[in-house]
């Protein structure tokens, strides 16, 4: 089969679309018939290298964390899922990824594909879906009546984020920059903030219960969005080279989101999707021969919205 495989860390011209063994399911685990995986940001820096600590993979690796695809083959003591079922998944973040023809899982992270969009379009939904569901329920713990601040609302988990965060029913002020301010507000923000011409922390005016930062800020900039968190409030931060600063006095707290897989999640992101209610927003579509030129493309900061990339058909 083919695959995209990286044999020593570097920059994207380590990344090589080859020729592998086509892989076999062991106890518990199936194996997917790939319709696509999608880019994440997380991928380049685990090619560079820079991910060794956190996320250490052996060489040669396959990238793709996300994937969408067909249950092809099953192994040993699976029965929750068939040969057949259309499926999503998180993948292990140290194991071998979806950038290939075929990926093998383990049975209990996939949930069933939303039946309303294009299996390959499914791919962009599990990191990033599961990452901004995290957030704002299990550690912002947001809820009706609420306010939110999401910065960086722009990105991928930002537009899922302001989605779910409005379903909830809770106030949502975003950040955006121009060019995403019309898409953040079509997905639902109350609030739109161009943090490209505006100082955040003086356009918030009445306190937030939750901030969710996902932009590329500086220490300080983050420090100045825990001032705007009322007393008992959360900050929580994706960008996880840079501690989530808090207020202990107010009891304002500070967490690092480290997403993980969660079937259960996902299935209820799915259902979402699949009712209307969640819209997957999906950019770019490239070939999977064409993915050292996506990372290419990402290092030059050229890449905006979520792209897909799609296995070969036989």
């Amino acid at each position: 089969m083919k695959a995209v495989r990286f044999h020593e860390f570097g920059g994207p011209e380590v990344l090589r679309y080859e020729d592998v063994e086509q892989p076999t399911p062991g106890a518990g685990q199936v194996r997917i018939r790939v319709a696509a995986t999608s880019f994440n940001g997380v991928e380049a820096n685990i090619r560079a290298g820079y991910m060794q600590g956190p996320i250490p993979v052996e060489l040669p690796h396959t990238p793709g964390i996300d994937v969408s695809g067909t249950v092809d083959a099953l192994g040993e003591g699976v029965d929750d899922v068939a040969v057949g079922d259309a499926v999503i998944g998180f993948l292990p973040m140290t194991g071998t990824g979806a950038a290939a023809e075929y990926v093998i899982a383990p049975a209990e992270i996939l949930t069933g594909a939303p039946k309303n969009i294009p299996l390959a379009d499914a791919a962009a939904l599990p990191l990033v879906g599961l990452t901004a569901w995290q957030a704002l329920f299990e550690h912002g713990r947001l809820s009706a009546g609420q306010r939110v601040l999401i910065n960086g609302a722009g990105g991928a988990v930002g537009g899922y984020a302001v989605q779910l965060a409005k379903e909830a029913r809770a106030h949502v002020i975003a950040t955006a920059s121009p060019r995403s301010a019309e898409q953040v507000k079509n997905a639902g923000a109350d609030e739109v903030i161009d943090h490209t011409s505006t100082d955040v922390a003086a356009a918030v005016t009445e306190t937030v219960d939750l901030v969710l930062n996902l932009a590329p800020v500086t220490p300080e900039q983050l420090a100045a969005l825990v001032t705007l968190i009322r007393d008992g409030g959360t900050l929580v931060n994706t960008t996880v080279w840079m501690p989530a600063p808090s207020d202990e006095q107010r009891g304002v707290r500070g967490i690092n989101l480290f997403v993980r897989s969660d079937a259960d999640q996902l299935a209820d992101l799915a259902a979402r999707v699949s009712t209307g209610e969640l819209h997957v927003e999906v950019a770019h579509r490239v070939a999977l021969a064409d993915l050292p030129a996506l990372h290419a493309q990402a290092g030059a900061g050229e890449l905006a919205g979520k792209t897909v990339v799609l296995a070969p058909t036989a």
